[in-house]
């Protein structure tokens, strides 16, 4: 079972998850979605908690009002952190973790020390902690085709983008060839010299006076 949580920390809400147990975290190291951030207590046991980034968010980038939402539910699901002042949570994102055959269960490593981040929790804030509890929904997720459903959505974005990109291409392509032939069928009225002629062309008054 997956425990979900919403937080409001930010407009519009985003969603926190973790695993109810450590089966359920192996589930959740092995299905994580490439962009989702995991958090979990520094040096000490405790829940694995992930934080599902909506679009246009970048793992640099989260707001610190939901970077503390995260942090206080990672320390108030540790059996010995929650009952400790001044810990520090790592996070990192979900394509960083890294699990070997043997480790045990629901032990991670990383696969870049450099991509692991390190934030300060003085204590337990429970208006925070019991904001997010109020919130919190048990479901059992079938993570194989979770993971179906987002590659073929991600996939289908990608298409779309390609084709757009195609289109637009398409039409710069033509506007360029519309400016070019415009620009050809200005100078031939013009009286310019043109790159393979040697001498601009005569009007028809200038060839009457030729014969003068």
């Amino acid at each position: 079972m997956v425990l979900f949580f919403k937080s409001t920390a930010i407009d519009p809400p985003v969603v926190i998850y973790m695993g109810k147990d450590k089966v359920e975290n192996e589930d959740l190291i092995k299905y994580a979605w490439p962009q989702d951030i995991w958090f979990h207590v520094d040096k000490l046991s405790s829940a694995h908690v992930y934080l599902r980034m909506p679009e246009g968010m970048t793992w640099e980038t989260i707001p610190e009002t939901l970077l503390v939402d995260c942090a206080q539910l990672v320390k108030a699901n540790s059996i010995e952190g929650n009952k400790k002042d001044n810990l520090t949570i790592i996070y990192t994102p979900g394509d960083n973790l890294k699990k070997t055959g043997d480790m045990a269960v629901g032990q991670v490593s990383f696969h870049n020390d450099r991509r692991v981040k390190r934030t300060h929790v003085p204590k337990r804030e429970n208006p925070i902690v019991n904001r997010l509890n109020k919130t919190k929904v048990e479901r059992q997720v079938d993570h194989e085709q979770e993971r179906v459903d987002r590659i073929k959505k991600e996939t289908a974005v990608k298409r779309a983008a390609a084709l757009e990109k195609k289109k637009a291409d398409a039409e710069l392509a033509k506007q360029r060839e519309a400016e070019k032939a415009a620009r050809s069928y200005d100078s031939l009225f013009s009286g310019e010299v043109d790159e393979d002629d040697e001498a601009p062309k005569k009007s028809v008054r200038e060839m009457e006076d030729d014969f003068m």
